[in-house]
């Protein structure tokens, strides 16, 4: 206790033990000995007014001037409120304390007790394995939260941050000199200089890397979080975004990856994860046999049912109905954290379970079935395994049914194989829908009948997105409608929506005449498909001129051939499908 009287007793507070510790004015040191000696008298706290007239008197209302050192005595963590309603003290001016209670903080009284805030660390010593590596690193990911904390909360230059960055400077020191005494090669510090990654993506990764050793709700996976804990200010936030943005290092090399989700507010999220094979060679570093994942483009080769796409829209590309918009945001909904852990409370989804979707895509030819299902993949992250389903009607007659198995198997086959969640599309689903023969006994009919049960039973089982497109939906057994979660029907644009396509499909940097207006062309009713279609005839037309120029009448003459060469008034076509 020396050191409590020292400062209790000291004429001159400048030469205590822990002054140079307080970092404050001596002004402010001795406010804090009036209320040490109140303390000790058994005073736990004081009215400020009543202590600022203890130590300068009623006089000319000397006491107000020194409000400001009390506010910065709170803001540095020496002194806290004695209130059952605290308020945030960098939000409030000095002379609304003036009638609040303070006392002395833990923090300053062992302070006063033991005459230093923080211990030394243990002696430095070789790391004995890469777990007592990963228990200093997480301790650093501990003391980096604990500043961002500081820093949302607490005025910017406090001591508690002064603090917390000198005991994390210390940590960081001992870590390198530990490392530089290990004989062996820890495996996460060879992985940090293989990968050459800097002090910042290194945080990233350790924050990363303890969500997944602490089994905790995945508070430091989201973007914002992971910015602020390596970020000082609203510039260093600015600058490092792009630490986490595609194309930066640590998603380009495949370290960490994202899974993209709707927020309360209706934005999209991002959560971040460290992707499997590098976790498991961090976790397992054990294990010398390395498990790599087949990759599904290597895989597409030794097949002949599925085309492979890669999406390259996403939902916010494609002009939607608003119902089909809320109806494809709701389904995006299902990776939302919240929403899951409802659905499996529930009973209604297994834990372990993505996204359980069955959808039928039907609407017109042209109006954007094909394209919204891949831009759905790719606001999901997924690839898409398409098949065209007019060529079941080209395999021999007998063994249809053998091949309606085939899709499903070979489907199962390359997910398992290369671990992934690819959506299944069946394109042009037509005769697998349709309403099945009756009273006839005819061969042709039969299979087909038989084709369609077994096509009943894939879907009524299948577990994953599965998506199919049909022109029409009339005739569809009613057997498959209550198989299919999700029905929904693309409309021809109305024209909002059909000025909202010519606005994403006339070239950008193409030279138009004056006073062109794309509002014109959106009276001519045609589908997403049709205006794709004129979009670039016009464009080969007008690129073959000396002097190339859009005009009005251009599109005009390209709309006019389109209707004219319809079939059945519309052109079967795609939608932006490449």
């Amino acid at each position: 206790m020396e050191t409590l009287i020292d400062f209790l007793e000291a004429k001159d507070i400048e030469k205590t033990v822990i002054f140079a510790q307080l970092k404050c004015s001596k002004t402010e040191a001795q406010l804090l000995q009036t209320l040490a000696k109140r303390y000790m008298r058994g005073e736990d706290d004081v009215l400020i007014l009543d202590l600022l007239q203890e130590i300068y008197g009623n006089e000319k209302y000397e006491g107000i001037k020194h409000i400001a050192e009390v506010k910065l005595l709170l803001e540095l963590g020496w002194l806290h409120q004695q209130s059952f309603t605290p308020i945030k003290i960098s939000e409030v001016t000095p002379l609304e304390l003036l009638n609040s209670a303070v006392g002395l903080s833990p923090s300053f009284l062992k302070l006063l007790q033991e005459g230093a805030l923080e211990s030394e660390l243990p002696d430095i010593k070789p790391y004995s394995d890469h777990l007592e590596y990963l228990q200093d690193q997480f301790l650093r990911i501990d003391l980096y939260q604990k500043m961002s904390a500081i820093r949302q909360n607490v005025h910017e230059h406090s001591l508690g941050i002064d603090r917390t960055q000198a005991k994390l400077k210390q940590l960081e020191k001992r870590i390198e000199d530990r490392v530089a005494q290990t004989p062996e090669k820890l495996v996460l510090d060879k992985f940090f200089k293989q990968k050459k990654m800097d002090a910042k993506e290194q945080v990233i990764f350790l924050a990363l890397l303890r969500e997944e050793y602490s089994a905790t709700d995945a508070s430091l996976r989201e973007m914002n979080t992971l910015i602020e804990l390596i970020s000082l200010d609203e510039y260093e936030r600015i600058k490092n975004r792009s630490l986490l943005e595609d194309g930066s290092n640590l998603i380009n090399d495949g370290i960490i990856d994202y899974e993209e989700m709707l927020n309360p507010f209706g934005g999209i999220s991002r959560a971040f994860y460290i992707v499997d094979d590098v976790l498991q060679s961090i976790i397992h570093p054990q294990k010398n046999k390395k498990v790599r994942r087949i990759k599904l483009n290597t895989l597409i080769d030794e097949q002949d049912i599925f085309e492979l796409v890669e999406p390259e829209t996403s939902l916010e590309d494609v002009v939607l109905a608003n119902e089909t918009q809320d109806t494809l945001k709701n389904l995006m909904r299902q990776l939302d954290k919240e929403v899951v852990g409802r659905l499996v409370e529930w009973g209604i989804k297994d834990k372990k379970s993505g996204i359980d979707a069955r959808i039928i895509f039907y609407g017109a030819a042209g109006t954007g079935k094909t394209m919204t299902a891949y831009s759905l993949a790719k606001s999901l992250k997924r690839q898409v395994l398409a098949f065209d389903c007019s060529k079941i009607l080209s395999m021999y007659v007998g063994e249809s049914e053998k091949n309606v198995r085939k899709i499903f198997d070979t489907f199962y086959d390359l997910c398992e194989k290369t671990k992934t969640e690819p959506i299944l599309l069946l394109n042009e689903a037509d005769q697998f829908l349709g309403a099945r023969s009756s009273g006839t006994n005819s061969g042709a009919d039969q299979m087909h009948n038989q084709m369609q049960n077994i096509f009943l039973e894939q879907i009524e089982k299948f577990k994953g997105v599965l998506i199919a497109t049909t022109n029409l939906l009339e005739n569809i057994d009613k057997a498959f409608s209550r198989r299919f979660n999700y029905k929904i029907e693309f409309k021809k644009p109305n024209k909002e929506q059909r000025l909202a396509l010519w606005k994403k499909m006339l070239p950008l940097n193409a030279p138009y005449e004056e006073g062109f207006d794309a509002s014109e062309l959106s009276s001519y009713s045609l589908t997403g498909g049709q205006i794709s279609l004129i979009v670039k005839n016009t464009a080969y037309k007008v690129a073959v001129r000396e002097k190339p120029l859009f005009s009005l009448e251009d599109f005009e003459q390209e709309i006019k051939k389109e209707k004219d060469a319809s079939f059945d008034s519309e052109k079967m076509m795609g939608f932006l499908n490449k």
